[in-house]
This record gives structure tokens, sequence and C-alpha cells, in this order.
């Protein structure tokens, strides 16, 4: 290490007479007390990572480091709040002089200061999702580009391709090829549009989020006498959860270090669960080879699992090859050993969830303390028919709700307007899809539209084929046409297909099953509309696919919308269901439940190609970000843990019929002598 660059001596009035050793697990102790250098602290789930890197700042401000001199970096604004509040309650007040924060934060703060040197002012604004996306749509205006008739993609995607680009370093031309390998036609355009909006926020003294960082790292590249001042300011780098940082995020922290590589990085290897965007795994395996003579220090007794789950934890992250090896020990007493429980199907899983966990509250477990988590949102569908039927509340952790989801809804939307032609709503919302329509457009088409409909059994011809077009006798689809000349010749084309769509869907063989009709819109172009519209189309595209398959189950399209309304009413009830002390199961995907904890876990839908996901099994990487992914919802479990999957799934492929399926392989690799295996068949 080069003393140059450290402060000395340090003056400082904090003591805090803190016995650590007493306070803190022999590995906790190692971590905090660790002398000046870098170091990487392996944090297992469970083990304290917080109060180890509260510690380590106390420890710090006790060797006479001056507060201003340290640097905390979190990801989350609750993070960085608790992590603020515990070091608080340690010195017994607030300590404002500390720089502590998310990394945008902390950017933010330095960039206010001197904006000037990167091009900007300092009162620039800070531009929100939405705000970058209708900028964004400004600049391909005034590019005049000519999307009628296309798929290009929209601001929204615009946006994504952009923030992807800052963050990963990669050039636009190569993360297209990549990731959005169907807009490579639009290539040359889509780096013009990144080059026209960096030059529209530089002019409008506008910052993205992504600039936060971008324009930070920048300044300190371009600037050495800046670059040294913070180098010297920030002594102590300490960096919170550094298995989800980013290549841009690495490399702020790298040259913030360049000199005292005063760097500790807490995180966990085997909770790296964030590929999809932008974290780079690679950041934390390689934080030894990058900083020689990094101390490595494992933190692995666990205070939150029992002996037999820690037991179930370790052997199912045990086959990944790329990690740093740890046991997580446990601290606890032994407990009951986790359930492996086979189900016929998904209504029986279903059932099974359902009756254990009203057996748990007879027991004295809250609903409340329970928590069923899955891989997708679609795996939960027949749990929540099933919970709704017997009256047992739960409620719904994630960002958007499954059935509130604009893809969801715009598939479903084509159901109901089929079912029912008065549908105003679904019939305005499929109407704003078209490129040229918007809400007053919508109204108009709709009151012509009534105007127009009529049961007479008009046949009309079906469009967009070759040879003779059949003839089909679809009444809403005739009134459709019927309004061809009143729409805007923007949209002239997609009403001719949309007038087609709604034909096909009419049709007696097609108009009885929800699955067939859900999978002729996909067919019929929403799929193109899909690639446009959303950064994660492959996502969206499964759920719509996996709403189909579970369509199959219901005689009539009617009962199918039916149960769907019951299930979006159910979930739409106030967000204050999830506070723990309203007596609720919680139903949750394993990303939105990581850094949570329960007393009873369900892990369901444990079959090859739904856990791990089909897409993830096309490289080794994805397949072990699934097997850490089924690590962090094996350690969310206190006390109970169950393992579930069903043989048969119903609905597979275009005739809907029943299809064996395969134990997810990560059963396989957990010792069957870990288990309690229950067969429900």
């Amino acid at each position: 290490m080069s003393h140059e660059y450290v402060l000395k001596p340090f003056t400082s009035e904090i003591r805090l007479n803190i016995e650590y050793a007493r306070e803190l697990n022999p590995q906790q102790l190692a971590a905090v007390t660790t002398p000046p250098g870098p170091a990487l602290v392996i944090a297992g789930a469970g083990s304290g990572k917080t109060r180890t890197l509260t510690y380590r700042v106390a420890y710090l401000l006790e060797q006479g480091i001056p507060a201003d001199r340290i640097l905390l970096l979190t990801f989350t604004n609750k993070a960085a709040g608790e992590m603020m509040r515990r070091v608080g309650d340690l010195l017994g007040h607030e300590l404002r002089s500390l720089w502590g924060g998310t990394f945008h934060s902390i950017g933010a703060r330095i960039l206010r200061l001197h904006a000037e040197a990167v091009g900007y002012q300092r009162d620039f604004t800070i531009l929100d999702r939405d705000d970058a996306q209708d900028l964004i749509k400004a600049c391909v205006t005034a590019a005049g580009i000519e999307i009628k008739g296309t798929h290009f993609p929209k601001p929204a995607v615009l946006n994504e391709i952009f923030s992807l680009t800052a963050n990963t370093h990669k050039p636009v031309e190569e993360l297209v090829a990549g990731q959005f390998s169907y807009f490579s036609e639009f290539v040359t355009r889509i780096v013009e549009l990144a080059r026209g909006y960096a030059a529209r926020k530089r002019a409008t003294n506008a910052m993205d989020f992504d600039d936060l960082l971008a324009l930070w790292l920048k300044l300190l590249q371009d600037h050495p006498g800046l670059r040294e001042q913070y180098q010297r300011r920030f002594q102590f780098i300490l960096v919170d959860e550094y298995q989800d940082t980013n290549q841009l995020q690495s490399d702020l922290i790298d040259l913030l270090a360049e000199k005292h590589h005063n760097v500790t990085v807490v995180g966990d290897d085997a909770q790296s669960i964030y590929a999809w965007r932008g974290a780079n795994f690679a950041n934390i395996l390689e934080f030894p080879r990058r900083y020689p003579g990094a101390k490595v220090f494992k933190i692995e007794t666990n205070y939150r699992s029992t002996p037999e789950i820690l037991g179930v934890a370790n052997a199912a992250i045990a086959a990944n090859v790329n990690q740093f090896a740890k046991e997580l020990a446990p601290a606890r007493k032994s407990g009951v050993k986790p359930a492996l429980v086979a189900c016929q199907d998904a209504a029986q899983q279903a059932a099974f969830i359902a009756q254990r966990a009203l057996e748990l509250r007879e027991e004295g477990l809250g609903l409340n303390h329970v928590a069923v988590l899955y891989r997708s949102h679609f795996h939960a569908l027949e749990l929540q028919l099933e919970l709704t039927r017997q009256q047992i509340p739960f409620s719904i952790t994630s960002g958007i709700r499954f059935f509130e989801q604009a893809h969801i809804k715009d598939a479903t939307a084509y159901l109901k307007f089929v079912a029912n032609p008065r549908d105003e709503i679904s019939f305005k919302r499929l109407a704003q899809l078209l490129p040229g329509i918007a809400a007053k457009g919508a109204d108009r088409l709709f009151q012509l539209f009534q105007s127009k409909s009529r049961g007479d059994g008009t046949q009309i011809k079906i469009g967009n084929q070759s040879g003779p077009p059949p003839v089909v006798s679809c009444q809403i689809a005739a009134a459709l046409q019927a309004c061809s000349r009143s729409v805007p010749k923007k949209a002239a084309v997609a009403w001719t297909q949309f007038v087609a769509t709604i034909s096909q869907l009419e049709a007696p063989a097609i108009r009885k099953n929800a699955a067939k009709m859900l999978r002729l819109v996909m067919d019929a172009g929403y799929d193109d509309y899909l690639k446009a519209t959303y950064d994660n189309y492959g996502r969206r595209l499964d759920e719509i696919q996996q709403l189909a398959e579970f369509a199959f189950q219901f005689g009539e399209v009617e009962e199918f919308l039916t149960q769907l309304a019951l299930l979006t009413n159910v979930e739409a009830e106030d967000d204050n269901a999830a506070r723990n002390d309203v007596e609720k199961l919680r139903l949750s995907t394993i990303h939105q439940a990581k850094g949570l904890e329960f007393d009873a876990v369900f892990v369901i839908m444990l079959c090859d190609g739904m856990f791990p996901s089909a897409r993830s099994l096309e490289s080794n990487a994805g397949e072990e970000e699934e097997r850490r992914l089924f690590y962090v919802a094996i350690t969310r479990a206190k006390n109970e843990l169950y393992l579930t999957y069903p043989l048969i799934r119903g609905g597979f492929g275009n005739s809907g019929a029943e299809a064996f399926q395969s134990p997810s392989r990560f059963l396989s690799e957990i010792p069957r002598g870990l288990l309690n295996e229950w067969n429900l068949r």
C-alpha cells in the first residue's frame, strides 16, 4: 500500500470503547478489525453482513479516521438509511459528515459540485424513467425516423438499450447484436439516436440516472486534479452487496481506490442473481486478482436457519463451479427436516400448500410468517385460484401484480372484446395499441363501431393470406371493417390486421378455447408488438404462453375470464396487506424476496424448464445463476422448508395435452438423507 495517500496523523475525538470481541463472532471480528488494504468479505446468507459493515465503520472511526474520509456505498436508499441509523446508534448520535448512500446519490452529490467540468450547470435536472423516455421520444421525432409500418423500438426499449450500454461499457452495436438482435436492421439509427439523446440532455441541462454514474466516472477519468482530490478524500471505501455491482460501478470503485487500495467490499457470490439487469458476477470473483494481496474473509455462521435447512442450502449450491467455496454453519438448535413434496399436478400442489398453511396456522404460526416463493409469477396461478376458493387471505409481493401487467391486460383484452363486443374498455385498449390512435381517437372509433354493430352474421374476407381468402361469419370483425374509412392513415395497415385477428378469434373452433385464442393473438402480431415495446420481451412472451397453458383447464372462455377477474380483485387490495401485522400468506418471486426471511417457506414448481427456466439452461452461466437463485430461496426459511413439484402439467403444446415433467435437476443434487420425502400422488 502506498502510504503517500494515507493522511497521518489522523485526529478524532470519537472514543466508543466497543468490546468488539464480545459483540462479534470471530469471523466478523477478523473482517471488522483488518488493517488498511483491500479486503473481500464473503458474508453468507443470514450471517450478519450489515452488522459487520456497521462495526467496520465504527472501528475505523475509533482508529482516528475522520468520518468525512469514509465512503459507504449501498444499492438502495433503505439499505443506506439502515446502515447510517446503525452507525448512529453505535455512536449515540447522528454522523452527518460520513459520506454514505447509494451509488447514484453520491454521484449526484459530486456532480453538483463539479457539473461545469462535464459540460453541465450545477442546477441540472435529474430525469426519472418517464422523463427520459419522453426526451427519447422527442429525439425520435426530431430525427425524422419513419416508424410507420415497422417494429422500430419504442422509447422504453431504447432507454433500456442506452442504460445497458452505459452500465456495461458495451457499444450500442455490440449490445443490440447480443441482447436485442431482433432490432439489428435498425442498429445504425439506434446509434444515431444514442448520440442525439446525449446531446439533447446536455442542451437541456438534464441527466438521467445512468449519467449520475457515467459522468461521475468521466469526471474522474478526464480531470486528474479532481481524481486525486477524491482519492485523497475517500481514504476508506466500503461497498455493500458487491456481488450486484455492474461494470460501471466496479470501475468507479477501482478508480477511487487506485492509490491507497483501502477498499472493503462485502457480499455473497452465492446470492448474485441480477445478471439480467447488468450485474457483473465477475466483479466479486475476480476481486482478489484485481487487488493483489487482498485479504479474503468468510463469514459463515448463520443465525437465521436451522441446521437441517442449512444442510440443504449447502448441498444446493455445491455444484456451482464458479464460486468461493463456503459452508454455512448453524448457530441455532436442530429442527425438522425440510420436505420434498411430489404432487400429481399443479392443482394438487396448490391444495397441499393451502392445507399445510392452515395447519401451520392452527399450530400457532400466523400466515404472515409463511411465504410461497417461485421462479416466475405464472408459477403461482393455480395456487392463487385455490387460495381464493378456500378464502385464505394472501398478498403478492412484486413490482407490478401479474394480472395488472400491461402485456397480460393487452392479451386478455382480445378475449374480453370477442366475448363481449360492448366492452368499451377492452376495445379502447386494443385500439390504442395501433399507431396514430390515442384516447380521443379510440373513443370516436368505439362510438362508430357500436353504431355499425349488428347481429346478422355478416361474412367478410380475411386478408393477408395467399390464395383465395376464406370467408368467415364474424359479426364483430364485420363491424370493425365498416369503420376502416375512419381510421387514421397511420393505423390503416395495423387496423386491417386487427380486423383479421378478430375474425379468426370469432371462428367457432377458436372462440370456445381461451388458450387457442391467446396463442392466435401472439401469432397474429402481438409478439412483434412486445419486441418493439418492452426491453424484457422474452419474459413477457413466456408469461403469455404460460397464461395460455393455464387457460386450458377452463371449459369456457367466460369461465376463464371470470376467474381472472376474481384473482385481479384479490391482488388489487391495499399494499398494506404485505405488512407483517396483517395476517396474509405471502406469495413472492424469489428475486423480490431476497433479503427477507420467514418462519416457513414453500418453494414451488421445481421442474426442469420451469426452475431452472428453459432459457437459463442454454448456458453454464445461466444454469449457475439459477442455482444461486434456488439457494437464495432456501435460505429465506428459518424453521420449515417445503420443496414441491408437480409431475404433470396441463396445457402443453397446441393440443393442450397433459405432459409429464422432470423434477428439477437441482433436487437431484441434494442428498436424500437431508430431506423428508412426501409423495402425494
